[in-house]
């Protein structure tokens, strides 16, 4: 039987000039990118708007579906939950109150709400053309090229292999409990609500406990094997002129947009 698993490979291969890119080259651009996203004044939606637009030519250049990429930036949205109180907290001339709670949200902060939306949902969306476009062996391989430290590209690495890992013993642990939740066709299966969270809850220590003996097992084969912490890759060709010039044009066009903002 096929285990369904609940975490899936960020990479979508395609044939396109963002595919092909080099990794460091990506890297170094979507840092950059996000860096300028983020250091954008609050209420700057034109220094916004133009720093969406490398979003489109980079989107259609990496021939993704529009709605796969529209669908995992969604992912910026229960971000923005945190900045909600922003818009009852800062001062400012009141828009509308509600009713019950007797709290003015204020258009100060409502401003920095949207402004925090705006800035997660480019920067999420940045990171997603990178991810979908780049293996993750390549992006491991890019950061330890960009003398990033090994011990954290070495945490990277192995968290980012054993969610897979942990995601199999999700589905193990669901396929067992499923086999043994029988159900008569008009009758509801299971107890009560308290049942149902005890059962959760010992679904939950077990997958804790096999993760950690599953963790020890896997680093003992990986030290029998000769793993010191440094992953073995195979060396890079160098990075092309035209790739760089483009990255720089980036990085470039990026700082423009802030002393625009500032100006």
């Amino acid at each position: 039987m096929t285990l369904h698993l609940p975490f899936h490979e960020r990479y979508e291969a395609r044939s396109s000039p963002l595919h092909r890119a080099d990794a460091r080259v990506k890297l170094v651009a979507t840092v950059a990118y996000i860096f300028a996203v983020t250091l954008t004044p609050f209420g700057a939606w034109t220094a916004l708007l133009l720093l969406a637009a490398p979003l489109v030519p980079a989107a259609a250049a990496s021939r993704l579906s529009p709605w796969l990429v529209l669908r995992r930036s969604m992912l910026a949205l229960p971000f923005v939950l945190a900045a909600v109180p922003l818009a009852f907290t800062r001062e400012g001339p009141a828009v509308f109150s509600v009713p019950l709670l007797g709290w003015d949200a204020s258009e100060t902060g409502l401003t920095a709400v949207a402004t925090i939306l705006a800035k997660s949902w480019l920067s999420v969306t940045a990171a997603v053309l990178l991810t979908a476009s780049t293996p993750a062996v390549e992006l491991i391989r890019a950061l330890r090229a960009l003398r990033v430290p090994r011990l954290l590209v070495a945490t990277v690495q192995v968290m980012y292999r054993h969610i897979f890992v942990i995601g199999e013993e999700a589905a193990r642990l669901t396929r067992a409990r499923d086999s043994r939740s029988g159900a008569r066709p008009g009758y509801r299966s299971g107890g009560t609500l308290w049942w149902r969270a005890r059962v959760l809850g010992n679904m939950v220590g077990s997958l804790f406990l096999r993760s950690y003996e599953r963790s020890e097992r896997v680093y003992a084969a990986m030290l029998a094997r000769g793993y010191d912490g440094e992953p073995r890759l195979l060396d890079r060709p160098a990075v092309r002129l035209a790739e760089a010039a483009a990255a720089a044009l980036l990085v470039a066009y990026a700082l423009g947009v802030q002393w625009y903002a500032r100006a």
